[in-house]
């Protein structure tokens, strides 16, 4: 945990859900990238981040989320979104994100579209 931010990861039968909570900035993207190049290190190549938890995402953030994109695009991989606020939401359309990743409400139609 740095600065409040917090990453648990779940792994499933296929699948990973990684659970934020916290402030997504330099720091704490770092922490998130590490887990999510740890379970892909793994063999995991489906991946939902579930952003309940975290309200705040600064541009550092978005590159980090988008440096996950782009290596689970080398494998052939699958990200999907949930639980984002609708200025994420707005934010992730508007930055490309939504063209590389699903974006979905909840965490069970985010498992859903793996």
């Amino acid at each position: 945990m740095a600065n409040g931010f917090n990453v648990d990861v779940h792994t499933e039968d296929g699948y990973v859900v990684i659970q934020t909570a916290g402030y997504l900035n330099d720091p704490t993207g770092e922490a998130l990238a590490e887990a999510a190049k740890e379970v892909m290190a793994d063999g995991y190549n489906k991946i939902v981040i579930d952003l309940e938890k975290t309200r705040l995402i600064n541009s550092i953030g978005i590159s980090i989320l988008i440096e996950i994109i782009e290596l689970l695009e080398e494998q052939g991989g699958v990200l999907n979104f949930c639980n984002l606020t609708p200025v994420q939401d707005r934010i992730f359309k508007m930055m490309g994100l939504a063209q590389h990743a699903g974006i979905f409400p909840d965490q069970d139609s985010a498992i859903a579209n793996l």
